[in-house]
């Protein structure tokens, strides 16, 4: 026993060695590589463990961690360009970010389980539309730039057909925003036209506009008259708003703005080497069928109560597929959360006078450098000064010598941003550092400034965050209990298993979770010297590795910051390396059927054609309609796009066959990492036949998925695409042929990364390996105990299945009217989350239990089902009424169940306890079921005035 170490992955894998001894006999296995070569074929499995370091305890990992953070300079950096010191409440901290009951809920598609986050939401649309002065906002986007370059695409999509392509961008717009406009332009032949917005002239060859408020170098500007140029030339504006500074400034929406964009990260997320924040994105409500992301929507319930769901569904990539206008199919929900909570906490009166002691103190900074000799060149500003220097290598080597980081630009200039986080003594250490690089004593003199910085024709006259929700918490007390409601509505992974086929809902760790609100990772700004980082870059170093070594692949970006980024880069990059061979005319992405609707999405992006290819009727690629695709466009062929194991959950036995044909005819294979739950540890997308694939690493590498975000969607890639491999403005990324950004910040979200990271070292590449094993077990398990009751719709060869299963529940519509979204609905009375509802096949459930799931929940779920089965059985058999059932009117509410009226021919019971554990174990829908098509036709997406409540 002196050498006994618990191992990290028997706590990850919920079955023990007894339980998955049963399962295999359950089965007819004795082991799991026999479950593995029924599963897998032949051709692609792994002949050999790879190497990789020796797994860690969590005791080990989490000093370990402590080494690598320590390499981290925690310095005082006033840099700016949009990412911030900030101070997260910490009743905000331990209650939502902490919080397993928030941070591992899934996305909102059910409404009834999701009353709490969705509400959250909704605060944080009401938030944004209050500040930019708009009357349309989503749920939040990736970052800054990516919603500037939403904002581009999307009104080039409004555009008239007699506007050109040109799009203006102002010389003072952030330049990673200006390098991810870069990015999304050259596929979609948009010209970006920089210049002087003052000097500028825009006529009808412009579709648009891009300018920042503040600027780049921290100016308040007055746009109105450039505003009035561009819509009188018929193109539209946007803006890039400091959040923040809409406190005091007048808002965007007020002087004409088309769409406002920015960050929410001040508002209580701390700035994480890059992420993960949520961005904002408002425009006009004329626009509403075109905006990005998601909208949360005001509805009402089956009893006409007030029910909150995502609005506009239909604008989702697998609707539209390669007519969506945009591939965005995630937000960050979680940092979108914790920001509307921060203005919620604070209130109008508290962000102002957040927002007022940063100006102050900005003034006073701004007046005593002057007192000593320092011009400051901005004629108004909110937080961020822009100081002429003579001598800025002595005022860097000063600040460095005090650990403060400055903005130094390419002319000497030296900018600098204040924060919530500032006091009296940050003015006095940065007098100080400027006077002593000029061999000085001066010290700071300490005078409350009489007048704001900003014009008064800027400054905001117009109120904000009126409704109530934003003047009842002031206390912490009713903050916490504001908080707990919420979280109450809301069904997670604390409650039960979620079964979400493709989405990979499984356990996220705790010691995964903690290194994360650790300050030497989440304080530290993206655009530090590299010095400063150290312990960043051997975190990241040896994620790239370790993934390298999953993969199969030498080449790894971190970059991408959610699953449908990583599929429009891996193209960006195969459109690289095909045009640096004298290809470029190769602009064919086939894609199956059955693929994400991201896939074709990205495609069209990234300047491709979709041709769609079929699938057979076990669900596989039909290669005969694949051969014939090929054939017919070989001379343009640019890639092959396929998730493996398919997504309809299948090892298809001909991946091998298809990857050479495809690079036969000249084209790259972009493999969807959707399902690497399945391969990790038994096959790669190198030995499939690969170029490329992407990585989500919020479903098989543990990033918790927050109520729908945050995410990560790295690529892993062949050397002869490595170089290629996206770079940055602002920070060399060491590729020599890279492609522009596709995010704000270098790495992505980083400070989430140390989540996989983690994973991967604990687990080592034996728990890894058991538990995609034990994964692909569970679902066999499960496939096999419903099939007296449910049809499996697809398997393979051997009649197993890879990782999920769909079930096929289009009979019991034939039969009694009984639909899927009727079993989807009654497993919350169950209290279960649904499966996958309808996708990849309509009228179907997709279900993955993942590896992390015990067999005695499995079970419980498998119970659930099967109690399903006998309740539409009761219906076919006209034991109860084909309307008035169970199945129609589920969720049952607590509110009906107790009510005085019961006007159901069944028993309050069977509708309540429909199961044994929910006697004991009960999670009630807050709502009944949502009507959908009221809240499309009706769409409201701010929080609605106090007396709608009074009068509903």
């Amino acid at each position: 026993m002196i050498h006994y170490k618990e191992k990290f992955a028997d706590r990850h894998i919920g079955p023990d060695d007894k339980q998955v001894k049963d399962m295999l006999e359950v089965l007819g296995y004795s082991n799991l590589d026999e479950l593995t070569k029924d599963v897998l074929p032949d051709d692609i499995l792994f002949r050999e463990d790879k190497e990789m370091s020796p797994a860690l305890s969590e005791p080990e990992m989490l000093a370990y961690l402590k080494q690598i953070a320590s390499k981290n300079k925690v310095f005082k950096s006033y840099i700016g360009m949009g990412y911030y010191n900030t101070i997260t409440p910490p009743v905000i901290l331990r209650n939502v970010l902490e919080n397993p009951g928030w941070y591992t809920q899934y996305t909102p598609y059910q409404a009834e389980i999701a009353q709490g986050r969705l509400e959250a939401l909704l605060n944080f649309q009401t938030m944004v539309l209050d500040l930019t002065g708009m009357e349309l906002a989503n749920s939040s986007l990736l970052d800054e730039g990516t919603a500037a370059g939403e904002a581009m695409t999307m009104f080039k999509a409004l555009g008239k057909k007699k506007q050109g392509n040109k799009f203006f961008v102002d010389n003072s717009v952030f330049p990673q925003t200006v390098d991810i406009l870069v990015t999304r332009a050259e596929p979609l032949d948009i010209e970006l036209v920089y210049g002087d917005y003052k000097t500028a002239q825009i006529n009808e060859e412009y579709f648009g506009a891009l300018i920042q408020y503040p600027n780049n170098e921290g100016s308040v500007e007055s746009y109105a008259s450039f505003v009035e140029m561009v819509h009188e030339a018929g193109a539209k504006i946007c803006a890039a708003a400091d959040i923040l500074a809409l406190t005091l400034l007048t808002p965007p929406g007020e002087w004409g703005a088309d769409c406002v964009v920015g960050t929410t990260q001040r508002f209580g997320v701390p700035p994480g080497f890059g992420g993960p924040h949520a961005a904002f994105f408002a425009t006009k409500e004329d626009f509403k069928r075109q905006i990005p992301g998601r909208i949360i929507g005001i509805s009402k319930d089956r009893y006409g109560n007030t029910a909150l769901r995502m609005a506009l569904q239909t604008r989702e990539q697998h609707i539209k597929r390669q007519n969506a206008t945009s591939n965005i199919c995630t937000a960050q929900v979680l940092l979108a959360i914790m920001a509307g909570m921060y203005a919620t906490y604070h209130g109008p009166d508290g962000l102002k006078s957040i927002a007022e002691r940063t100006h102050g103190l900005t003034q006073l900074l701004a007046s005593n450098l002057d007192k000593i000799g320092y011009s400051q060149l901005n004629d108004s500003y909110f937080d961020t000064i822009l100081i002429e220097s003579k001598n800025t290598d002595a005022v860097k080597k000063v600040a460095e010598a005090n650990e403060v980081n400055l903005r130094y630009f390419d002319n000497g200039n030296i900018g600098i941003s204040l924060d919530e986080t500032c006091t009296v003594e940050t003015v006095e250490v940065l007098v100080g550092i400027f006077a002593e690089a000029k061999n000085s004593s001066a010290k700071a003199e300490i005078v409350e400034p009489s007048n704001l910085s900003i014009p008064e024709n800027l400054q905001r006259t117009s109120s904000y965050l009126t409704h109530p929700v934003f003047h009842s918490c002031r206390s912490e007390h009713e903050m916490l209990r504001y908080l707990k409601s919420l979280e109450n509505k809301d069904l997670s992974l604390t409650h039960s298993m979620i079964s979400l086929g493709s989405c990979t809902m499984k356990l996220n760790a705790t010691t995964e979770m903690i290194p994360v609100t650790w300050e030497e990772f989440n304080s530290i700004h993206p655009f530090v010297p590299a010095n400063q980082a150290l312990g960043y870059k051997q975190m990241i170093d040896e994620l790239e590795a370790d993934l390298s070594v999953i993969t199969g692949f030498p080449g790894v970006s971190l970059q991408p910051n959610a699953g449908a980024q990583g599929e429009f880069t891996g193209l960006l990059v195969i459109r690289a390396y095909l045009n640096s061979l004298g290809q470029g005319h190769r602009n064919i992405a086939i894609i199956p059927s059955s693929a994400h609707g991201t896939n074709p999405a990205s495609a069209v992006l990234a300047g491709m054609k979709v041709v769609v290819v079929a699938c057979d009727e076990r669900g596989n690629i039909d290669l005969a309609d694949l051969a014939t695709k090929v054939e017919e466009h070989k001379e343009n062929l640019a890639a092959l796009m396929i998730t493996y194991p398919s997504t309809h959950g299948v090892f298809e036995s001909g991946v091998k066959t298809m990857t050479k044909l495809i690079h036969d005819h000249g084209g790259q294979v972009y493999m969807d990492g959707a399902n690497m739950n399945a391969q990790v540890g038994l096959t790669s997308p190198a030995e499939i036949g690969a170029d490329v694939c992407h990585l989500n690493l919020h479903k098989t590498f543990c990033i918790p998925h927050g109520g729908g975000g945050p995410g990560m969607g790295p690529i892993c890639v062949g050397e002869h695409l490595k170089p290629f491999l996206p770079g940055h403005a602002l920070v060399n990324m060491a590729y020599d042929k890279a492609i522009p950004a596709v995010s704000a910040a270098p790495w992505g979200s980083a400070s989430i990364l140390l989540i996989s990271y983690t994973y991967i070292k604990m687990m080592g590449w034996d728990g890894l390996k058991k538990a995609t094993q034990v994964a692909i077990l569970n679902a066999n398990y499960m496939k096999h105990r419903l099939e007296e009751n449910f049809k499996t719709l697809y398997s393979g060869e051997m009649g197993r299945v890879a990782h999920e299963l769909i079930l096929d529940t289009r009979e019991f519509k034939k039969s009694c009217g009984i639909e899927a979204e009727d079993i989807a609905k009654r497993l919350m009375d169950y209290s279960f989350h649904a499966p996958t509802l309808s996708f990849p096949v309509a009228g179907t459930l997709m279900i993955e239990p993942t590896e992390s799931e015990s067999k005695e929940e499995m079970d419980r779920f498998i119970g659930a089902l099967n109690g399903i089965y006998q309740e539409i059985k009761e219906v076919e058999n006209e034991q109860v009424d084909t309307e008035d059932n169970v199945l129609k009117n589920a969720p049952h509410t607590c509110s009906e169940i107790c009510g005085d009226e019961w006007e159901h021919a069944y028993a309050r019971t069977k509708a309540a306890y429909p199961s044994n554990s929910t006697k004991t174990n009960k999670f009630w829908p807050s709502v009944g079921r949502v009507d959908s098509t009221y809240g499309d036709r009706n769409l409201v997406c701010a929080c609605l005035p106090i007396e709608a409540y009074m009068e509903a």
